[in-house]
């Protein structure tokens, strides 16, 4: 077999690992069978990919993202590795030219959906040249993961036909119940655990109430010109009122949602990852398929169905290790619609109801706890929470809206009044009104529906007026999380009701924790207008003008050889290189993501783009 860290030079540009990637490595090359956990963005791929560049013998990854296999197969054979797919959406040569390869043994790697897995007799084909099956999005088995293929519980009968070949199973997001039914399902004998740490220090988060959602979709868009970005929506109508508003606004951006047709979102995901198109907005449908590295912003503008879903969407951002941002506006109106979709096609199984409450539930805390949003989500997959080595302990972790003084935790002695506050309005309005009115009666706005309710004469009419009605709504959303409100469906409208905790509450016995989004100061507003990126070490010595001349050669060579932009070079690297600049063939291989294969198909254009020659000269000399 090849040495392993030789294969990972060469064929990576990589002189180290990052965490557990030569763990799970050597446990393949080894025969053991293991179970890999990594963020996104913790190179997942690279586990199985480097024992088949070794020489193990055939990998089969078995994948249900069949948009992504093609992509997947393209840096593979961009990393010097002889790789195929085979999917439903192949192309009748594709599929012939794969099916060759594994019949004379030249392949070393085969994506396979687990649909066209199940089809024929390919395992057969295969079985004397298997040396590692990998199970990728493991947590689709799981009758509790938040992407849940029955596909995946016919896997482990075609895999028991080859009891000798190690298994690896990989998932960026897993509960420890998740994890269990994962190791049983697949089936994992005898296996390690390999659980990375969930957290990705790189995002920077923000939960916040929804007010004007367009307007302050702009303010992030803005933030960041000209870099890629997804923006996801609960329904199609959101999505394309959305895009249509973006669009307004002088937004180069494009909807996708499953009522389209097949090949207008195939378009849009192919323009996005290709960057022609910088902004998507979608439904959750999308993304699954997407590898673009340098997406450089997630906006989520209703609630996401749980933390898993929201780990997996906002962990689109910053794949390339680069600082990205992840923003959730949010109303408890998302609850409702959530709970109302769910039910759409019957009524749920008492498993999956639970699972939908804890989910929802998962969910409305990340949100609206005035508590670190890093290690809230951190400590939903089972992990403690440390900050940064280097961080101010009272700044927290410093990347996100609590711990930026963005979001601020009222003391207990005013959370408890203004808890009493909106308890008592809600009294007052005899349960019979949802969070909007009771918003309304306690910042005393004037409508025809408070009058004739005669609710401006209440004693809490005008009771917060000073605080608004963001806080207001925001406070109502947390009460309800607390269980101190309860909301009672009322022909689709749900209303405001007490809870025996909020009764117990209004009698002193109890407690509360609020959060109030801050009102910027102007010093304040300033800070947080910056892309996050800015003033990061990132940029540290890095020649701007060559940094975007890079990224339009990158562009350019890669409209010419049908493949997206990351797949040439990471942003990363693009970065280093317009830092280092690299003066010859040994220098370039110093930068990170530039191994021997990449060198020999790109490097002389690159060099030439950083000695002075235009981006156009640059690409003929890559043609040549």
């Amino acid at each position: 077999m090849t040495d392993m860290m030789n294969a990972l030079k060469e064929g990576w540009g990589y002189d180290s690992f990052r965490p557990l990637q030569k763990d799970a490595v050597e446990a393949a090359l080894s025969g053991t069978d293991c179970l890999v956990i990594l963020p996104t963005g913790g190179g997942k791929s690279l586990c199985y990919q480097l024992p088949a560049a070794c020489g193990i013998g055939l990998v089969m990854v078995v994948s249900p993202l069949i948009a992504l296999m093609d992509d997947q197969v393209a840096s593979a054979r961009d990393s010097g590795i002889i790789a195929a797919a085979l999917h439903s959406n192949l192309p009748a040569a594709e599929k012939h030219s794969a099916m060759q390869a594994i019949s004379d043994g030249s392949l070393q790697l085969l994506y396979i959906s687990p649909e066209r897995l199940s089809l024929g007799d390919i395992i057969g084909q295969i079985s004397d040249r298997l040396g590692l099956i990998a199970v990728d999005e493991a947590h689709c088995i799981s009758h509790w993961g938040h992407d849940f293929r029955p596909e995946y519980r016919m896997l482990a009968q075609i895999f028991n036909r080859v009891p000798t070949v190690p298994r690896m199973a990989l998932t960026a997001t897993a509960t420890p119940h998740v994890q269990r039914d994962i190791c049983v399902q697949v089936p994992l004998r005898d296996e390690i655990h390999l659980l990375g740490h969930p957290d990705r220090p790189n995002l920077i988060y923000r939960a916040l109430p929804r007010k004007n959602a367009i307007k302050q979709m702009m303010s992030i868009i803005e933030r960041h010109p000209n870099e890629g970005g997804i923006v996801y929506a609960q329904t199609r109508k959101e999505v394309e009122r959305i895009t249509s508003s973006l669009d307004g606004h002088g937004v180069g951006c494009a909807g996708y949602h499953a009522g389209m047709p097949a090949r207008t979102r195939q378009k849009v995901q192919m323009d996005f990852v290709n960057e022609r198109v910088d902004v998507v907005v979608a439904t959750i449908a999308f993304g699954m398929g997407i590898d673009r590295s340098n997406v450089r912003y997630v906006i989520h503008a209703n609630y996401p169905r749980s933390i898993e879903h929201y780990q997996q969407e906002s962990g689109r951002a910053g794949r390339d290790g680069l600082n990205a941002e992840c923003v959730l506006l949010h109303s408890y109106a998302d609850i409702v619609m959530h709970r109302r979709l769910s039910t759409m096609d019957g009524p749920l199984s008492p498993e999956r109801q639970q699972a939908l409450d804890q989910q929802l539930s998962g969910v409305t805390r990340y949100a609206s706890s005035p508590v670190c949003r890093h290690r809230l989500l951190t400590e939903h997959f089972g992990e403690t929470y440390s900050i940064p080595e280097g961080n101010d302990l009272q700044k927290g972790c410093g990347a996100c809206d609590v711990c930026l003084a963005e979001t601020i935790e009222l003391d207990a002695t005013e959370a408890v009044e203004v808890a009493q506050k909106i308890i008592s309005a809600v009294w007052r309005c005899q349960n019979r009104f949802g969070a909007g009115h009771v918003t309304d009666v306690l910042i005393g706005r004037d409508t025809e529906k408070i009058r004739r309710a005669q609710h401006d004469e209440l004693s809490v009419f005008g009771l917060l007026r000073l605080e608004g009605d963001t806080s207001v709504r925001f406070w109502i959303d947390q009460l309800i999380m607390q269980d101190l409100l309860t909301v009672i469906p009322n022909d689709g409208y749900p209303l405001l009701a007490i809870s025996e905790q909020g009764k117990a509450l209004c009698k002193g016995d109890g407690s509360v924790r609020l959060g109030q989004v801050q009102k910027p100061t102007k010093k304040k507003k300033s800070s947080a207008g910056k892309a996050p990126a800015d003033n990061s070490v990132e940029w540290e010595d890095v020649d701007r003008e060559l940094y975007e001349q890079l990224r339009d050669l990158r562009k350019y060579i890669a409209e010419d050889i049908n493949k997206p932009p990351y797949i040439i070079f990471s942003d990363a690297s693009l970065r280093d290189m317009a830092r280092e600049l690299p003066a010859n063939r040994i220098d370039m291989l110093a930068v990170k993501g530039v191994g021997d294969h990449k060198l020999e198909k790109y490097g002389a254009s690159f060099l030439a783009c950083i000695s002075g020659e235009s981006v156009e000269e640059a690409f003929e000399i890559f043609k040549a």
